[in-house]
Formats: C-alpha cells, sequence, structure tokens
C-alpha cells in the first residue's frame, strides 16, 4: 500500500493554500482511497470506544507503510485513540506512545494489549463482573447530580462497582469496553437516550413519557460480553509488534527512546476540541477523583501550543535515526488568525529547532462533517500532512 502513497494522486487539490507555508513543488493531495470509509474493513479494536476528531486507520496505515519499514521503532506522542500505535503494531513496528490524557492512556494500551483471544477476553470480563457484583452496594448520594441523570439507579450501581473492578492496572481492556457502552440511545448501552461522543442527553428528542422504555433499567453484564464480542469481529492480535511501550505524560515531559526510526503523531487541534469537556462522562468514570479534567493547554493558548511543538522538534531532533521521517497532521481553520493556519508556525518552530530536518511533502485531506462531529467546530476543514525527513 505504501507504493501507491504518492503515485496514487487525484489532479484535483484541495484545501491547501500555498501562499500560506508550502514551498512550491511541495504541495500534494490525498490518494482517492483516504476518502472511503473503512469501519467495515479495519481492525474492530479500533471502535472499542469513540474518540473526538480520531484520525482514520487507513490513513494511519498508509502513513506508516510509506515512511517506515517492519521492525522499525515508531513514536507517537500525542497517542490519543491508539489509531497511530495499533496500525503500527499491526505491521510488525516497534510503538512508542504517550498522551496526556487517561482516557487516551486507556484506550492506547487496551487495543495495543488485548487479550490474544475472545475466549480470554470473556473470562476476564466474567471474572470482573463477578468481583464487581462482591462489592457493597455504593451510596448513590455520593454521586454528582450531572452523572447520575444519566442512567437508570440500577444501572448506575452496577456500572459504578464495575467500573471500581476495571479501573485496576492491567485490565485497561476491559473499562474501555466499558466506557464505549457507557452512553447512547441504542439498547446495547447503558445510559437514558443520549449521544455517543459527546455526553449529552435526548430528552427533547426521545421524552420519557413517549419513550419510557428507554428509561429503564439497562442490565451491565450482557451488554458488556456483547460489546467485547463485536470488537473481536475482525481482531488482529498487536502483540506481534517487537516492542510496546505506552506512557501517560504531556510532551514536554516524556522521554522519548534514544534512538527511533520514525515519529508520526496528530497533535490536538488547536482551539477546536475541548477534549477533557467532550470525554466528560468517561473521564469521571476513569477517575471520579479529578475535580476536573486534566488541563491539555495546546488545544487552548496559543502559547502552549508553540512550547509543546518546540519541545517535540527538540526531541525529534535529538532521538530520530538519519534518514528516518517525522510526520506531523495538523488541522487547519478558516479563521483569520493564528489558529487558522498552525501548520505554518509548526513548518517554522521545526526550521528552528530541527534543523537537520527538512520538509519533503504537504498533504491536504478535507475533514468530512462526520469526523468533526460538533457543529462549532466545522471551522476546522483541513488536516495538513507535513512530512520532514532527517538528513
Amino acid at each position: 500500500m505504501g507504493g501507491r502513497f504518492i503515485e496514487v494522486i487525484p489532479t484535483k487539490k484541495i484545501g491547501l493554500r500555498k501562499s500560506v507555508f508550502a514551498p512550491a513543488g511541495l504541495d500534494r493531495s490525498p490518494p482517492a482511497y483516504w476518502e472511503e470509509s473503512c469501519a467495515d474493513s479495519e481492525c474492530t479494536l479500533h471502535q472499542i470506544s469513540p474518540y473526538i476528531g480520531k484520525l482514520k486507520s487507513v490513513i494511519a496505515g498508509d502513513l506508516i507503510e510509506r515512511y517506515s519499514k517492519p521492525g522499525d521503532l515508531l513514536v507517537d506522542p500525542f497517542a490519543g485513540s491508539g489509531t497511530i500505535p495499533l496500525e503500527g503494531a499491526l505491521r510488525g513496528r516497534g510503538v512508542f506512545a504517550s498522551d496526556i490524557s487517561p482516557y487516551a492512556r486507556v484506550l492506547s494500551k487496551a487495543k495495543l494489549l488485548a487479550p490474544a483471544t475472545l475466549d480470554d477476553a470473556l473470562r476476564r470480563a466474567e471474572a470482573a463482573l463477578d468481583a464487581a457484583t462482591c462489592l457493597p452496594g455504593p451510596d448513590l448520594s455520593q454521586v454528582p447530580r450531572w452523572v447520575r441523570s444519566f442512567f437508570h439507579p440500577r444501572t448506575l450501581a452496577e456500572a459504578l462497582n464495575f467500573a471500581a473492578v476495571a479501573r485496576k492496572q492491567g485490565k485497561e481492556f476491559i473499562l474501555a469496553c466499558f466506557l464505549g457502552i457507557l452512553h447512547h440511545q441504542r439498547p446495547g448501552f447503558l445510559s437514558y437516550p443520549s449521544s455517543h461522543l459527546v455526553p449529552y442527553l435526548r430528552s427533547r428528542k426521545y421524552p420519557r413519557t413517549r419513550y419510557a422504555g428507554m428509561y429503564s433499567y439497562r442490565d451491565l453484564r450482557p451488554r458488556i460480553l456483547a460489546k467485547i464480542k463485536r470488537v473481536y469481529r475482525r481482531f488482529s492480535d498487536p502483540r506481534v509488534a517487537p516492542r510496546i511501550t505506552f506512557r501517560q505524560s504531556a510532551v514536554e515531559h516524556i522521554v522519548l527512546p534514544e534512538s527511533f526510526d520514525c515519529l508520526i503523531t496528530s497533535p490536538p487541534y488547536m482551539n477546536a476540541l475541548d477534549y477533557g469537556r467532550d470525554n466528560r462522562l468517561r473521564l469521571w468514570f476513569i477517575d471520579p477523583s479529578l475535580s476536573r479534567p486534566v488541563d491539555n493547554g495546546v488545544t487552548q493558548r496559543r502559547h502552549a501550543f508553540i512550547k509543546a511543538m518546540g519541545c517535540l522538534a527538540a526531541k525529534v531532533e535529538f532521538g530520530l535515526k538519519r534518514k528516518g521521517h517525522c510526520v506531523i497532521i495538523v488541522g487547519e481553520s478558516l479563521k483569520r488568525s493564528f489558529q487558522a493556519h498552525p501548520s505554518k508556525t509548526v513548518v517554522e518552530i521545526m526550521a528552528n529547532c530541527a534543523k537537520s530536518l527538512r520538509l519533503k511533502l504537504v498533504i491536504a485531506d478535507d475533514i468530512p462533517d462526520i469526523r468533526r462531529t460538533r457543529r462549532e467546530c466545522r471551522g476546522v476543514r483541513t488536516e495538513h500532512f507535513l512530512v520532514f525527513q532527517k538528513e
């Protein structure tokens, strides 16, 4: 697949304004197959639980095949939902991934260290369910009112006890499956009718007076077991990778491997997505003691974004092997401000802080509405794939 990454280029140029930052001759449009859905063909580990703005697995796989080879060590310091690390592991690359978010940690470790077989996964889930039933009933009055508003009391009690068991170290796969069925209006989910990605109740669309069944008790056990079976529909064991490591850390503090072959990463959209707010219900179940989600200033403040990119550039300059590639995927906006073209800023930072790297290619890919997920984020129209190589 990697060989056609450059050759299969449509004639239509989309999204890229060459006058902004791209040197003449470096801009490309994406392959046509990037636009196709991969939901019915990708490894179903990718579908364990939703994540705002995640990269399509077919694009991640394409980049990995083009810019690395089996046995290489692939680094992703903004792992998010774990799409790039999982695609790397499935392709026999060693993986070093990190992210500041507890939710990213759970998802990435769940995907990278999933049980080898469905039977093993079901046994682990049954053991967690049995352990949860042995716990005393939780005091629901101590649960924040906004959390209680999503669940039938009996369902919430079961969810709280199960989450208490699944939060233990080494049970990330079970916890991720639980988070994947936490809220939605479909029967296989636990909450009252609500959206799937960003948690908000849909009581106006589904009033209790007309849809009483959607507000009844929902049994956790059959739903979590059914979820696990769905995750294993198209399952490939990612542990064929020669090395898998995940660290929860901000990019400023993470210690990357001393030497690595390739870095592919997608930093959070600047001023476009609020990952703490958008994942607030799942984050609460991951760690109810947090008074508020872990702050990620990279998504909110210009100086934090610049600082993070500067730290990343310096670490790439130090650790990336000669002739190795660094691919940074940056979301662009239509607004006339700094946030409109952070790609230009990233290119300038790389030129100043990673002087041995050269920009080799810029690919602009339109972001479809389904990946923006929130109405107010429709200004984020394009992703720029900035491809650097170390000389």
